[in-house]
């Protein structure tokens, strides 16, 4: 499977990234970098990206398991190098399920499988050495 996307220089530190489906983000750097600060930096992008890919696992993991999920957010903490280049070096990813009568097993299960098994994004930065780490959290929905 291929993919393909572009990156456009607008000005300063702004980006335009557009992807092979067609979708366009603004990408900015800080002003003292020359940016206006209107768009996420392209580190966090990564992140996002990241936690995008885990949480749409997590959410069809449970899904097909039948969990009456109402809310599925996964807050992302990362740290990187004190250098140039400064790639992240940990990542730990905390996953807020909101659900009626969830069982814990089943979200364990789901958080266990995206990072082991089925989140490409996860997978290829512990292969570069990023140590990631998952947590969750379970919130009764009323």
């Amino acid at each position: 499977m291929s993919m393909k996307a572009s990156v456009k220089w607008v000005d300063g530190a702004q980006f335009l990234g557009e992807s092979g489906t067609n979708h366009q983000v603004v990408m900015d750097g800080p002003e003292d970098h020359g940016g206006r600060d209107l768009g996420p930096r392209p580190m966090e992008m990564l992140l996002l990206g990241l936690g995008g890919c885990s949480n749409f696992d997590v959410m069809s993991i449970l899904r097909k398991s039948r969990q009456d999920v109402v809310d599925c957010r996964v807050d992302i903490e990362a740290e990187r190098a004190d250098a140039i280049p400064s790639p992240f070096t940990k990542i730990h990813l905390n996953f807020v399920v909101s659900g009626r009568k969830l069982k814990e097993n089943q979200v364990k299960k789901a958080v266990q499988l995206s990072a082991e098994k089925y989140c490409s994004a996860s997978i290829m930065l512990e292969a570069a050495g990023v140590e990631i780490t998952h947590s969750y959290e379970m919130i009764e929905a009323v």
